[in-house]
């Protein structure tokens, strides 16, 4: 059956009008179930990661029913496949909020699906939770980002580097696409308030996998030290191809923001051991709550050898944020919740963690794990609490001066 733009338009309005109305959410609460949407790939080349995102929100799902629900009901995950794709992505966020009535959805991965649906969340004033660590750069009142920014990430690794590990020259790589170029841009400020410079910023396309001219840049260049912000398989060549042409991590170390365990297992450890990455959960994190969320996801899989890794535990721990804010709100409708969700902390396997209610962000604890030889890291730089999350600090945002508020981005301060 072909729909026309007035037909599309019609139900569109339709349904945005019903979602502001109570009726919508008292047909819900009055349910057998309350549900929920995961966004997912599952399908595609993102579908291996993806496919694992969508199982930690369905573990939580579990466990949340098996502790009496939320507000005495219990959870439906209602599970679409983004396809790897972000027009599909969209199309999918629309069939949840317009058609399934889902206000509530966890989802996407990457930087272009979440962009892909913003419009849609926005405009029907529905909530999606997000767990990827990403760029900043946003500031929406529909989106609820559990994932580190730049400065949870950066702000503790390239100080760190230059303070501690003595590095001076740092070359800088990224795959060719937002987020290592908003990454450059912080860790360039970084290194010049720490006394270092960056003596190259180099990049290759997404999915490349030919590292060999880009590895003897990075011989030929100078530096002592390299700032990875390089993505998905290209990775996998990159560190590979960096032992190949004989550069140890003793010598010219790889640090990295994007590179975590679920890369160093595909690789094979021998490749990274002795690099370093900056995020605030490490599956080697020595916490019984996460010895815990190890146990119960590879049960979940049933594979004894899964690893877990930061957008993992994010996309999992953030489903008892929402569980609370619904049940302090004493209810599902959006606007309810999110004026509760600033301030929720929960005890998640990583340590505790809590919503910024200023921009919505999670404020995390910065670590750093060096890569050893059985694929797990060692924690060799940790801060003492959570810091708040900025999503603009590569433009000048501080705690003291915030671009993104409650009331919305402060255009102006950009």
């Amino acid at each position: 059956m072909r729909i026309n733009r007035r037909d599309l338009l019609k139900t569109a309005g339709a349904t945005t009008a019903a979602l502001a109305m109570p009726g919508i959410i008292g047909r819900a609460l009055a349910a057998d179930k309350i549900q929920v949407g995961a966004l997912y790939s599952q399908t595609g080349g993102l579908s291996v990661v993806e496919k694992l995102l969508s199982t930690a929100v369905e573990l939580a799902v579990d466990e949340i029913n098996a502790a009496g629900g939320v507000l005495g009901k219990q959870v439906e995950v209602v599970v679409e496949d983004g396809a790897s794709d972000p027009k599909t992505f969209s199309e999918k966020a629309r069939k949840l909020i317009l058609k399934d009535k889902i206000p509530t959805v966890f989802g996407c991965h990457t930087s272009a699906s979440r962009k892909a649906v913003l419009p849609v969340f926005e405009r029907r004033n529905a909530m999606l939770y997000y767990q990827t660590h990403y760029e900043g750069f946003e500031c929406s009142r529909n989106v609820l980002y559990t994932g580190a920014v730049p400065n949870q990430q950066l702000g503790n690794l390239v100080p760190w580097m230059v303070n501690t590990l003595g590095k001076k020259k740092v070359f800088i790589v990224g795959s060719n696409y937002v987020y290592p170029r908003e990454m450059a841009k912080v860790t360039k400020k970084l290194l010049n308030d720490n006394g270092a410079e960056w003596v190259a910023d180099e990049y290759l396309e997404l999915g490349h996998s030919e590292w060999a001219a880009m590895v003897k840049k990075i011989k030929d260049s100078g530096c002592d030290a390299v700032l990875s912000n390089v993505v998905g398989d290209s990775i996998i060549a990159f560190y590979r191809e960096f032992g190949n042409q004989g550069l140890s991590h003793d010598e010219i170390p790889i640090c990295a923001t994007v590179t975590s365990e679920i890369e160093i297992a595909a690789m094979g450890p021998e490749f990274a051991a002795g690099s370093y990455t900056s995020f605030p959960y490490f599956m080697s994190l020595d916490r019984p709550e996460n010895k815990s969320f190890i146990e119960n996801f590879r049960k979940k899989v049933n594979d004894p050898r899964i690893v877990t890794y930061h957008s993992l535990e994010a996309a999992y721990f953030q489903v008892f944020i929402w569980k609370q804010a619904v049940e302090q709100a004493g209810s599902l409708e959006v606007d309810a919740v999110r004026e509760v969700l600033g301030g929720q902390s929960y005890n998640a396997p990583g340590g505790p963690v809590t919503i910024d209610g200023d921009n919505l962000h999670c404020a995390l604890t910065p670590r750093i794990g060096q890569w050893q030889a059985d694929g797990q890291s060692k924690i060799v730089d940790e801060y003492s609490e959570n810091i708040k999350p900025l999503p603009y600090s590569a433009y000048g945002e501080t705690a003291d001066d915030l671009f993104c508020t409650p009331k919305g981005l402060l255009k102006e301060k950009l």
